[in-house]
């Protein structure tokens, strides 16, 4: 059953990214010759920073389903993970309203050695639901994953695709009224991946808010009405996904016109 967001909070805003920055650190390091090698000779990496995200600004309101573009390396992860606090911006504020179901990098966090069973409840409780509430929810995470044989098994046994699966079962089982989306549906048979977007839709009809990040245009005009096209870190374009979409492959020589 999907929660339905309150009529009256609907278009409220619950993401607010104001001139965000972040830095990160890379090593720049000298080449060594055979001579420097074998006389013990191990030049220091000289460290130097780029900025991730520069100068972003956004509002995201409640029921809002927003598709992030860009190539690889662009910051689109990185603005992600400022938003479900992973990381902290050097510059620049992020502001979020609501509660976050995060699937980004969903396999993390499981421990191998533990059973199915011990790691849904250990998983689930970590983001917030209770002992209840996962003895309400635990059959139907259990089925939608389709592992119900592998219950007592040790996770680390589970092959990556049941991995994937229990992970996205257990996390969008949370109510939060915020999903953020990584790439993570890339992999999975696609019988399974056409059910966990059927599962998007069903939260989206609920009103639930949608970050999604995608390299697969047909996803993410499945899902999305809004985009943000990311190019070097900073925010090129915010418009309607398909106008967004335009400008990424026309970028990058993608169409003739």
């Amino acid at each position: 059953m999907v929660e339905v967001i309150p009529a009256e909070l609907k278009g409220t805003p619950v993401i607010e990214v104001s001139d965000v920055g972040i830095r990160f650190r890379r090593n720049r390091r000298s080449r060594r010759n055979f001579k420097d090698l074998f006389a013990g000779k191990n030049r220091r990496a000289r460290p130097s920073e780029f900025w991730a995200l520069r100068n972003v600004s956004f509002t995201v309101k409640q029921g809002e389903a927003i598709g992030v573009v860009g190539r690889n390396g662009q910051g689109k992860s990185t603005l992600l993970k400022l938003v479900t606090g992973v990381l902290l911006p050097d510059e620049g504020n992020v502001e979020v309203h609501a509660g976050v179901a995060p699937l980004i990098e969903i396999t993390g966090g499981f421990v191998e050695d533990l059973t199915v069973r011990d790691n849904v409840y250990l998983t689930a409780g970590l983001h917030g639901m209770s002992k209840r509430e996962i003895d309400e929810r635990y059959d139907e995470i259990i089925g939608f994953a389709e592992i119900e044989d592998f219950q007592e098994t040790p996770y680390k046994h589970l092959s990556s695709g049941m991995k994937v699966r229990l992970a996205f079962s257990v996390i969008s089982r949370l109510e939060e009224p915020i999903l953020l989306v990584d790439e993570v549906l890339a992999v999975g048979d696609k019988a399974f991946r056409e059910k966990c977007y059927r599962r998007i839709e069903e939260m989206l009809e609920g009103g639930r808010t949608l970050f999604f990040v995608s390299h697969n245009e047909r996803d993410l005009k499945r899902f999305c009405r809004r985009g943000l096209y990311l190019d070097k870190g900073e925010l090129v374009l915010d418009s309607s996904i398909e106008d967004v979409l335009d400008r990424y492959n026309f970028d990058y020589g993608l169409v003739t016109h």
